[in-house]
């Protein structure tokens, strides 16, 4: 029997791993494995339900400008997944209606500045 892939996981580096497990567990995230070396925390996985992400210490400075990748993350419900956000203080952009997103998206941005763009789980 041939081997295959079983899964992916998007990794990220960031410039503070527990600002950013913090950060994430306010989108319902749960971290689920970490690890610290040297007295510094360096690495974390989160998740919830099917979706899954890890980030790691970055080496160098993070340039938010220059971050060339989304997460699009899918919610059972965006309108009220979105009026929660807004209710721990995270910022969200308004609600938009592109055509493949009829009950909606919005965007947002974690502290390292990497865009998270919501959409409904019904439209996978």
């Amino acid at each position: 029997m041939a081997a295959h892939p079983t899964s992916l996981v998007p990794m990220a580096h960031v410039a503070d791993v527990q600002r950013t497990i913090e950060f994430y567990k306010l989108l319902e995230f749960e971290l689920h494995n970490k690890l610290e070396y040297g007295g510094e925390l360096k690495w974390a996985y989160l998740a919830r339900g099917m979706a899954q992400i890890m980030f790691a210490k970055s080496s160098g400075p993070i340039d938010s400008e220059q971050q060339a990748v989304l997460f699009y993350l899918y919610a059972s419900k965006v309108v009220p997944y979105r009026e929660q956000l807004m209710a721990k203080g995270i910022k969200v952009s308004e609600l938009e209606y592109p055509p493949y997103a009829t009950e909606g998206e919005f965007r947002v941005f974690d502290p390292d500045g990497y865009v998270l763009l919501v959409g409904a789980a019904s439209q996978r």
